[in-house]
């Protein structure tokens, strides 16, 4: 039996940690999450988001905007988040509609698809 998710991961191409920390700590206000001793040569770095913890790793050569995958946050004040994404520069796509929701889109500076939902 499948318990829940445990955890999630994207990536970023290696050597960007420190611009990944900012939009995701600095803009995204995620806290990070110390990760095991044993994992810290691989790069990246983990993020707390309530319950389920996201791992930023490295990877090269892949073309994330050339794929649908994406993590969802859901927020309970999508107007602060639209304004805080937008003053900092971030470009806001507006998704397709789904009854019961708000939600928008947007691509992390690596190009990972980012989706903030809000239930209505």
């Amino acid at each position: 039996m499948i318990l829940g998710i445990h955890h999630v991961q994207i990536t970023i191409p290696k050597g960007k940690e420190e611009e990944g920390k900012n939009f995701y700590c600095n803009i995204l206000g995620l806290p990070e999450k110390e990760k095991p001793e044993s994992l810290l040569g691989r790069g990246g770095f983990w993020l707390e988001v309530g319950d389920i913890d996201v791992h930023i790793g490295t990877e090269e050569n892949f073309d994330r905007l050339k794929t649908k995958a994406h993590i969802a946050y859901q927020v309970n004040d999508i107007v602060y988040w639209r304004n805080v994404l937008e003053r900092n520069n971030v470009q806001i796509i507006e998704g397709i509609p789904i009854p019961g929701f708000q939600r928008f889109e947007l691509r992390d500076p690596f190009g990972n698809r980012v989706e903030i939902i809000q239930v209505i």
